[in-house]
């Protein structure tokens, strides 16, 4: 075949889509090319190489910081071969052990021990040519993300044969911060589904599994200092709960997937389960003058509050390595704090008036600081900033409420404070689940403000709350859509601006997924050669 001359990306952005969405013709059939989510620079050429599973190696570089023996890699290596060749087994005869071909990787770094963390390097270079692909990054964490590419490259023709062709790529993610929510408390989500989860966010380059892991409904985390949280809390005390060495699994086989664990204990509000195991910990609602059996939100009038709260946190930060971790602080009912007498004293006692929010701003406030002692970044939801008059103690909001969110974010970013941006991607509520096309037409940055402030919006993420959603129906519900976000968080702007040109990608992307097991809902009519197996 006659090889095109290189292209910069850069400068012919058409001609590359034009690759990325040519229907090269072999045998008489249609092969869709392309990547998900789209790498920065990119140069594909027609000159095709036979790949042979038998013959297929990766290896370590020999200048490379990380070599045999990294557990992160050593594992992935394992994983993608079945990725990259899914028809292959030891006794599948098909294919000539002949060409060789070997996969050279190559790390800066040796940060095989380590968690991803919020400044971890997720950049790499992959070239593929005659023989061999070179894929080099400054640590891991690049190099998973140059295994998927790779992964994606390689397709196969009507006789099964597989193939890649001549490719060159510079990549790196727009947004540090890409996470997926899920929430285990209005239905328990099995460990399988969360791990299986994590499989799927790999594919699609996620980096962070935002775990809302207790709420009003159900606190299925068991707790070793306060067992009763979850034995009255759960909805069930052994088969409806999240031990801690079902946490650490979760971690783990996050690590090996460059995924961080990010949990959130939500309060003052959304902490009607943990009443059930703790007592004194919720506000006890008055009237005419006396209790009234129900409870609200958590007792911010209580020194034993945060006494609780700070040794859950310390027992949370043991069990969860991330540097980050969600407070909470929404949809706070102030109704049953301005019933309650004792928390009405106190209020005058603090200078607060009858300010509510003051109220909350202080509680919130005590948390952030015991989880800074336990040198852990706090991320709140955005109603925390609305009525917080000392943003500086804040660092980084979460914006969720809908109408103009971007205005929103300007005003956290003016504030000098970090943004994670929800609003655009809660795939939960109701609407044409099929419209993926919503969720990809986002621009996080699309507000006027200073490079500075743009700066400050360090990513976003999908949200899949879970009212109406089990292990029944969460991987269709998530996927493919959230792969629409993905790619919003990861890829050039002005080179994914196009539905119509993402979406052949899509459908071949949503392919792929089925093909590793991943119950990925239709986007639209047609039918995928490889269908969902497990129906």
């Amino acid at each position: 075949m006659k090889v095109m001359r290189a292209v910069n990306t850069k400068q012919c952005v058409p001609i590359i889509y034009a690759l990325l969405q040519l229907i090269i013709f072999y045998g008489g059939r249609n092969v869709v090319t392309g990547v998900w989510p789209l790498p920065h620079a990119l140069t594909v050429f027609p000159e095709r190489y036979p790949l042979n599973p038998r013959t297929f190696y990766f290896d370590y570089g020999r200048h490379s910081a990380t070599q045999q023996g990294c557990s992160v890699l050593d594992a992935a290596f394992r994983r993608y071969l079945w990725i990259i060749f899914p028809d292959y087994t030891a006794e599948n005869g098909q294919f000539a052990a002949n060409n060789s071909f070997n996969l050279h990787i190559s790390t800066d770094h040796n940060d095989c021990e380590n968690y991803p963390n919020e400044d971890s390097s997720e950049r790499y270079n992959l070239s593929v040519s005659a023989g061999q692909a070179s894929l080099n990054a400054a640590t891991v964490w690049g190099i998973l993300r140059g295994l998927e590419t790779f992964s994606q490259l390689v397709y196969q023709d009507e006789h099964g044969s597989y193939f890649v062709n001549k490719t060159y790529i510079e990549d790196f993610p727009r947004f540090q911060f890409r996470g997926v929510l899920l929430d285990t408390s209005r239905h328990y989500l099995p460990v399988y589904a969360i791990l299986k989860t994590l499989d799927a966010m790999s594919y699609s380059k996620f980096n962070v599994l935002h775990w809302h892991i207790v709420d009003d409904p159900s606190f299925p985390y068991q707790s070793r200092s306060f067992p009763n949280l979850s034995n009255k809390g759960a909805f069930h005390p052994e088969t409806h709960i999240y031990t801690q060495s079902d946490a650490r699994r979760v971690i783990s086989y996050a690590r090996m997937r460059g995924i961080r664990v990010l949990p959130e204990f939500d309060s003052p509000g959304h902490t009607r389960s943990w009443g059930k195991g703790q007592s004194d910990l919720l506000t006890p609602c008055y009237k005419g003058g006396a209790p009234s059996g129900a409870f609200g939100p958590v007792n911010p009038a209580l020194q034993s509050t945060y006494r609780f709260m700070t040794a859950l946190f310390k027992e949370v930060s043991s069990v969860f390595p991330d540097s980050y971790i969600h407070l909470g602080g929404d949809e706070v009912d102030f109704s049953c704090w301005r019933s309650n007498p004792h928390v009405r004293v106190f209020m005058q006692k603090m200078g607060f008036g009858g300010d509510f929010p003051k109220l909350e701003a202080f509680y919130v406030e005590n948390l952030v600081n015991i989880t800074s002692a336990l040198n852990k970044t706090s991320i709140v939801w955005q109603d925390v900033f609305d009525y917080h008059e000392r943003r500086s103690a804040l660092s980084v909001v979460e914006v969720w409420k809908h109408g103009c969110y971007l205005c929103k974010v300007r005003q956290v970013t003016k504030a000098g404070l970090r943004v994670i941006l929800a609003s655009p991607w809660y795939l939960d509520l109701p609407g044409p689940t099929h419209n993926w096309a919503r969720y990809y037409t986002v621009w996080p940055l699309a507000f006027p403000g200073s490079e500075k402030q743009k700066k400050l919006v360090i990513g976003g993420e999908v949200c899949m709350w879970g009212e109406y959603v089990d292990a029944t129906n969460l991987f269709p519900k998530l996927w493919p859509r959230a792969s629409a976000a993905a790619e919003r968080l990861w890829s050039d702007e002005k080179q994914t601006s196009s539905v119509e040109r993402a979406s052949p990608r899509l459908e071949d992307f949503r392919c792929k997924l089925l093909r590793r097991g991943i119950q990925a809902g239709p986007l639209y009519v047609g039918h995928c050669k490889h269908e969902y197996q497990g129906v």
